[in-house]
Formats: structure tokens, C-alpha cells, sequence
């Protein structure tokens, strides 16, 4: 036990929800962070990510193929890819995972707030990633989360998102491109309220805030927080009247990588989006799409997203990176953040 207490302290971690606990941690942090992945395709990244030696590994959603409203089946598929040999592993050289859903996993392909499973579906959703069965987690309506992580005397904050539990409907033509719903919400009341209040009464350097699909793209014709214009606005607004430091935005959802950077009112800093989706199946036909936000190239093969924190004379630096296999290195982007 007491070796077991030893290794979670030395893992720095966090959970801000529902109390804060400090611990101690070094200089540096590592978290990678992926989605898009099917537990019956091969998985040819998790030694390539292990041996970066995350301290922490998000799930960003579509974290498996579930894709049905029969639970049996559902968790049948959890369990293949908890059991996959090299997932395995990794589980097991990787101190912390944890992580959000999309649709895929959410159990429905475009699901949203009408689906009438979703409360089922959580609960394999949390079972899959290991959350206590005393876990608020458990209890709420939604799988949102937040998390603390030192860097030294300095701390990171991650805020995961429930894009799907209480999304408004999306409407989809014959040409399978989605009509903008402009009153419609992402989040909910609750969430709303929570993800303020973790702004507003945060003591963090840097805040990654993660969701299934993209916050600041809007030119594809895909799943995206423009689709619902004025959630996306509230959003971005949130940030700057509760004027959080350091945001870094983190999504799925595209099977495609890339970064984008925004300039947002009121923010004084450039915020910048990582999305990494492609862990076993990107769309590789995708060479090229319109985001007059990208920063970098369209990564259209395997890959996953990695922020490396390190504290520097009392101040905190980030490096965000796509990779892929063998030490492929698609894109890296120095980010100055908010001192």
C-alpha cells in the first residue's frame, strides 16, 4: 500500500473534481492525447506513445466504434480494446488516463441529446476508463471532468467536455452536409455553470480544454462547435470574461491532425487548437480542406497530438507536437503562454 501511495504521488495528479489535492511533481509534464479508434483495426501507436513517456493519456472520443443501442454489444467492444496486447500494455506504462466520448462511443453516429441510451452508455463509458464507483462522474448527468497536474511550482488544468449528452439536434441534408442549428447548444445548464465556475476560480498556469469536435474550424462541412454558432460564441467569450490563462484547445472527431490559431476577443493571447484523430483509421483520401485558422499541414496518417509543459526560471513553456510512427514528426509548434 504504501509503495502503491508512493507512485500516485509521483504522478502528480490532480482530480478537480470533486476536491483539490497538491502533490508534488517535477519540472516537466508530458500528456498525449488521440481519438478516432477502432478496437478491430490495428494499433500501431501505443509503443510510439509510451516511449514518450506521457504522465498522462487523454481519450478525445471515438475512443471505440460502439455504434449500437444494445449494451451487451457496447461493452463487448470496451472490453476488446482493454484487452488489445499493446493497449494493454500501455495501460501499464502510462500513469494516468483519462478522457471524454464523441458520438461513435456515445453509442450513435451523430448522436445527441435525444439518444435513449446515454445514461447507460456513461456508465460503460467510465467503466472503460477505470473511474472510481464513488466518482461524481458516476452520479451526474454527463461525463465532463476536470483535472490538476503540477509542472513544478506551476500547474496545468484539463477540462474535458460532454459535446454529446446534451447537444441540440443538427439537421443533415441529402448531401450529408449539416445545416447550422443558430440557437442550438452544445453544453447544457449545468455544464455551462461548471466549466465557468472552473475558470473563474481557477489558480492554473495553462487550462487544455478538450472536446470530441472541433471549437474553432468553420469552413468544413463536418461535425464542428460552428455548427452551433452561438454556442461557439459563448464559449469563446467565456474565456475572455473569466480571463483564463494559458487556454489550449484539444479535439477529435476529423481523422485528420492539425493546428489552428485564433485570435479571440477580449483573450490576449493567440488560442491555439490541437486536433488529433487518426489513431488507427485517418482519412488518408483527405489531402487538403479549407481552415484559414491552420497553422502547419493537414496530417491525413496515423498519429497522435503531445504537449511537453517544462517550468523555466518560475515561468511555464509548451511545446504542442503531431506524431506518428517511428518518431514521425508532422508538425511542432512552439506556444507562448499567458505569463
Amino acid at each position: 500500500m504504501k509503495k502503491l501511495l508512493l507512485l500516485l504521488l509521483a504522478a502528480g495528479l490532480q482530480q478537480c473534481h470533486p476536491a483539490t489535492v497538491v502533490r508534488n511533481s517535477p519540472k516537466d509534464l508530458t500528456i498525449a492525447f488521440g481519438s478516432c479508434n477502432r478496437h478491430d483495426l490495428p494499433q500501431p501507436l501505443w509503443d510510439d506513445i509510451a516511449a514518450q513517456k506521457p504522465n498522462v493519456w487523454i481519450w478525445l472520443g471515438d475512443n471505440i466504434y460502439g455504434d449500437t443501442d444494445d449494451m451487451t454489444v457496447l461493452r463487448r467492444k470496451y472490453d476488446a480494446q482493454l484487452n488489445q496486447p499493446a493497449y494493454r500494455q500501455f495501460r501499464q506504462q502510462v500513469p494516468t488516463i483519462i478522457g471524454t466520448w464523441d458520438d461513435h462511443d456515445y453509442g450513435r453516429n451523430d448522436g445527441d441529446k435525444t439518444y435513449p441510451f446515454k445514461k447507460q452508455t456513461q456508465q460503460a463509458a467510465l467503466d472503460f476508463l477505470q473511474e472510481p464507483a464513488d466518482s461524481p462522474r458516476r452520479r451526474q448527468e454527463g461525463i465532463y471532468a476536470a483535472y490538476e497536474y503540477a509542472v513544478g511550482r506551476r500547474k496545468v488544468k484539463v477540462l474535458l467536455l460532454d459535446d454529446r449528452y446534451f447537444q441540440d439536434t443538427l439537421y443533415r441534408d441529402a448531401q450529408k452536409v449539416y445545416h447550422p442549428n443558430t440557437t442550438g447548444d452544445v453544453l447544457g445548464a449545468a455544464q455551462w455553470q461548471w466549466l465557468e465556475q472552473q475558470l473563474r476560480t481557477s489558480t492554473a498556469d495553462a487550462h487544455i480544454i478538450g472536446s470530441g469536435i472541433q471549437f474553432l474550424p468553420q469552413q468544413h462541412v463536418y461535425e464542428k462547435w460552428s455548427n452551433f454558432p452561438a454556442a461557439r460564441q459563448r464559449l469563446l467569450r467565456l474565456l475572455a470574461d473569466t480571463r483564463a490563462k494559458g487556454v489550449l484547445l484539444i479535439s477529435g472527431d476529423r481523422h485528420i491532425g492539425e493546428i489552428s490559431k485564433a485570435s479571440v476577443p477580449g483573450v490576449a493571447y493567440p488560442v491555439y487548437e490541437v486536433t488529433s484523430s487518426g489513431l488507427t483509421h485517418p482519412a488518408t483520401n483527405n489531402a487538403g480542406e479549407p481552415n484559414e485558422l491552420r497553422v502547419g499541414p493537414l496530417v491525413n496518417e496515423k498519429h497522435y497530438g503531445l504537449f511537453r509543459f517544462s517550468e523555466q526560471q518560475g515561468q511555464l513553456f509548451v511545446t504542442a507536437t503531431l506524431k506518428g510512427e517511428d518518431e514521425k514528426v508532422f508538425y511542432t509548434q512552439e506556444i507562448e503562454l499567458q505569463k
